[in-house]
């Protein structure tokens, strides 16, 4: 994975940064904790500008949470229950996780989407509470986006600061990201598994 993230961003510069970090928000097996160093690293290096690539993560970031909000917005939460009801084992959720989430999120709204901007998985999924809620778009936006260009700059930032060192992190990058895509599956089939185990 990080080998397809830095050959990408190599050949793509900050075009390629915003189409990986919006298909980070797609596919949260791709992480931003990699494509965002990586660019800063290639900004200390010369080869993009620094305010560039964080205004291009940034955007890649919330046009893909616009895309899980306006999924909220059209499943509306009586089809996404019946779609729970029939294939919540595949899903991994149930509709108490539903209510618990909805709850939650109805008590901390702006400041969850705010935070759930800098979290890893939550940032993914944040955005279809607020679309089921219909959270007004223009504050879901405000601050989606600050959520979003603090958690940019703070990756980037490492990167760049990390240029020396970077050849010696992405030697062990490679085979720790092969991992966690391997956890995410196997966690995955775990909870499909335990949700077939309870029925």
């Amino acid at each position: 994975m990080f080998d397809v993230i830095t050959s990408w961003l190599s050949a793509m510069g900050s075009l390629g940064v915003a189409l990986l970090m919006l298909l980070e928000n797609v596919f949260p097996p791709i992480p931003s904790e990699l494509v965002m160093p990586f660019a800063g690293y290639l900004s200390a290096t010369g080869e993009m500008g620094f305010v560039a690539i964080v205004l291009a993560g940034t955007v890649g970031s919330v046009v893909g949470a616009l895309l899980w909000y306006w999924i909220g917005l059209r499943v509306r939460e009586d089809r996404l229950r019946r779609l729970i009801d029939r294939h919540g084992k595949w899903l991994t959720l149930s509709n108490d996780d539903l209510d618990r989430a909805l709850d939650w999120f109805r008590r901390h709204g702006a400041g969850a989407v705010f935070l759930g901007r800098m979290v890893p998985g939550v940032r993914t999924l944040i955005s279809v509470p607020a679309g089921l809620t219909q959270m007004p778009l223009m504050p879901f936006l405000a601050f989606t986006a600050l959520g979003s260009l603090l958690w940019t700059t703070a990756l980037a930032l490492a990167g760049y600061l990390l240029r020396d060192q970077f050849d010696r992190v992405a030697t062990w990058l490679n085979p720790v990201t092969n991992v966690i895509l391997l956890l995410f599956l196997g966690l995955y089939a775990w909870r499909v598994v335990r949700g077939m185990v309870r029925d």
